[in-house]
């Protein structure tokens, strides 16, 4: 919007001499149009900043998943929170590890190692069912034991029969500085529990749990470790679900 203004005339100079000036004034509406165009300018430019920002971000993730930068790996079909799988993978970190998996060998638990995911290194040995350790220093020691049970089975275990079955899982330490066995973990699960009638469980019904044991302890080179299981018939050995371990630390 433009406004005119005349300036004063001077009377002396006589009517010819009459100037006129005309001055610009802006109104504050233009004023405040300006602004916020410039306001919404800034706002484009920032935008694009953030989005091109957020692009590059995420540029290597989308890269790697089309495989531009890095080379296929090797296919994992393993569970990554199964702890079968993330204390073998602790293990295979470690300089010296062992890793066993269990098996029905007539009707008692067998330690075997190179089958499966067992592997043994860094001087570790498997001897009598027994674990040797190579020096002394901490180490982690750990086991887990799956049970399956068929429960209310009247040609079965007498314990089942009647709703209740005690079932444990033991590591055992033999040290030479000791001179005797000595009880490292243990833990007692109880099976076919019937807290409510005595007739819930019907014929053939199983009943499926782990025993797991893991702590760190101080051993010395040439101790022995070993389990005992109750009840070793009734364990589940298929696919690495038994299994017995240790790593140095």
């Amino acid at each position: 919007m433009v406004a005119y203004t005349t300036t004063p005339v001077d009377v002396e100079a006589g009517a010819e001499a009459k100037t006129v000036v005309l001055v610009e004034k802006r109104s504050p509406a233009e004023w405040i149009w300006k602004g916020c165009s410039v306001l919404f300018i800034v706002g484009l430019c920032l935008g694009g900043v953030l989005l091109f920002a957020c692009y590059w971000n995420r540029r290597p993730d989308m890269m790697t998943q089309s495989g531009q930068t890095e080379a296929p790996k090797e296919k994992n079909t393993a569970d990554p929170t199964d702890p079968h799988h993330t204390l073998r993978w602790i293990s295979s970190k470690a300089k010296a590890a062992i890793h066993l998996e269990g098996s029905d060998s007539n009707g008692q638990l067998e330690w075997r190692n190179g089958q499966g995911q067992a592997f043994a290194q860094g001087g570790f040995k498997l001897e009598d069912n027994k674990i040797i350790i190579p020096h002394t220093g901490l180490y982690f020691v750990y086991s887990q034991a799956s049970f399956r049970v068929t429960c209310g089975n009247s040609g079965g275990d007498e314990e089942a029969e009647r709703g209740l079955m005690a079932l444990s899982h033991r590591i055992w330490r033999y040290s030479e500085s000791i001179g005797s066995r000595s009880s490292l973990m243990s833990a007692v699960r109880s099976a076919c529990q019937n807290t409510v009638q005595e007739d819930d469980f019907t014929d053939e019904q199983s009943w499926y749990n782990a025993i797991y044991l893991g702590a760190v302890f101080q051993l010395n080179k040439g101790d022995t470790l070993w389990t005992e299981t109750y009840k070793p018939s009734q364990l589940e050995t298929e696919d690495g679900r038994t299994f017995f371990g240790v790593f140095a630390l």
